[in-house]
C-alpha cells in the first residue's frame, strides 16, 4: 500500500506542477485577451487587474474598421506561400527520394548548403533584382522566393517519401500508372504528417512576417497585419488596448490551424528523418 500510495502522491503533484506551468505559460495570453477589453486608462493599472471593469467590445470593431485591408493581405499571402510550398516542396521531395536521376544526391547537397547562407547576406542583390522585375511595391517578393526555395520543407517531404514502401510504388507502376499519377494519387497521400507540419511552419512565417513587408512594399494598402500593429505603437504614444485586440486577432488564425493539423503536426515532427 505504501508502494501504490508513493506512486499517486508522485502522479497528484506531478499534475499539480504541470498545471502551475500551463497558467504561467498562459496568463500573457489572458492579460492580452483582458487588456483587448479595456478603456485605454485601465490598462497599465498596478496591480493588473485580469478581469475589465467594464467591457469595450468596440475594441475590437475600431481593429476591423483600421487594420481590415491588412488582414486581408496577411491571409492572401499566408495561401499563396502555403498552397506553393506544399506544391513545390512535396515535387522536389518525390523526385529527391524516388527519382532515379544523375547528379541527385550532389543535386540534394547543394540544395541543403544553400541553407547556411543567411538571407540578411542576398537582401541587397535580392532587392536590386526586385526592382528590376518591378516587383518592389507588390506582393511577389513575399511569396514568390519563399514558394520557389523551400529548402527546408523538401527536406522534410524526401525524408517522409523515403519512408515509404517501395512496394506501393512498384504496385502502381504495375497497374500502368505515370510518374505524376504515381506522385499525386499513391505516393502523397501517405505523408499527410509532413504535409501538415510544414503547412504549419510555413502558415507561422508567412503571418507573421514584419521584415519583408517593411523592405519590399511602400504602398498603405498593401501592408500586412504585422505591419499594421506596429503602428500602434509609437515613440511617445501607445494604443496598447488597441494593440492588445489586434493581436488578439492575430492569434486566432494561428490558434485555429494548429487545432485542426496537431496530431498530423507532431507526427510530421517525429517521424520524418527516421530513414536517410
Amino acid at each position: 500500500m505504501s508502494a501504490l500510495l508513493t506512486r499517486r502522491v508522485l502522479a497528484i503533484l506531478r499534475y499539480a506542477v504541470m498545471i502551475v506551468l500551463a497558467v504561467c505559460f498562459l496568463l500573457p495570453l489572458i492579460w492580452m485577451i483582458s487588456s483587448s477589453l479595456k478603456p485605454e486608462a485601465e490598462v497599465l493599472t498596478i496591480p493588473p487587474e485580469f478581469v475589465p471593469s467594464t467591457f469595450r467590445w468596440e475594441n475590437y470593431s475600431q481593429i476591423f474598421d483600421r487594420v481590415g485591408i491588412f488582414l486581408f493581405n496577411s491571409v492572401k499571402l499566408a495561401i499563396y506561400n502555403v498552397a506553393g510550398v506544399l506544391l513545390v516542396a512535396s515535387l522536389a521531395g518525390y523526385a529527391f527520394a524516388r527519382l532515379d536521376f544523375p547528379g541527385r544526391n550532389i543535386a540534394f547537397t547543394v540544395l541543403l548548403a544553400t541553407a547556411i547562407i543567411p538571407s540578411i547576406a542576398y537582401l541587397i542583390p535580392q532587392y536590386l533584382v526586385f526592382r528590376e522585375l518591378h516587383w518592389v511595391d507588390t506582393h511577389y517578393p513575399l511569396w514568390v522566393p519563399r514558394v520557389l526555395t523551400p529548402v527546408f520543407a523538401t527536406f522534410l517531404m524526401r525524408q517522409s517519401f523515403l519512408t515509404i514502401p517501395q512496394e506501393l510504388e512498384d504496385a502502381a507502376k504495375l497497374d500502368g500508372a505515370s510518374v505524376f499519377t504515381t506522385y499525386w494519387k499513391v505516393m502523397l497521400p501517405q505523408t499527410k504528417p509532413a504535409l501538415a507540419a510544414i503547412g504549419i511552419f510555413t502558415f507561422l512565417e508567412s503571418w507573421n512576417d514584419l521584415f519583408g513587408p517593411l523592405i519590399f512594399i511602400n504602398s498603405e494598402r498593401l501592408q500586412t497585419l504585422p505591419v499594421a500593429l506596429a503602428q500602434f505603437q509609437g515613440e511617445y504614444f501607445s494604443e496598447i488596448s488597441l494593440l492588445m485586440a489586434g493581436s488578439a486577432v492575430a492569434v486566432v488564425p494561428v490558434l485555429i490551424v494548429f487545432a485542426f493539423a496537431q496530431r498530423q503536426f507532431v507526427q510530421g515532427i517525429t517521424m520524418t528523418g527516421l530513414k536517410g
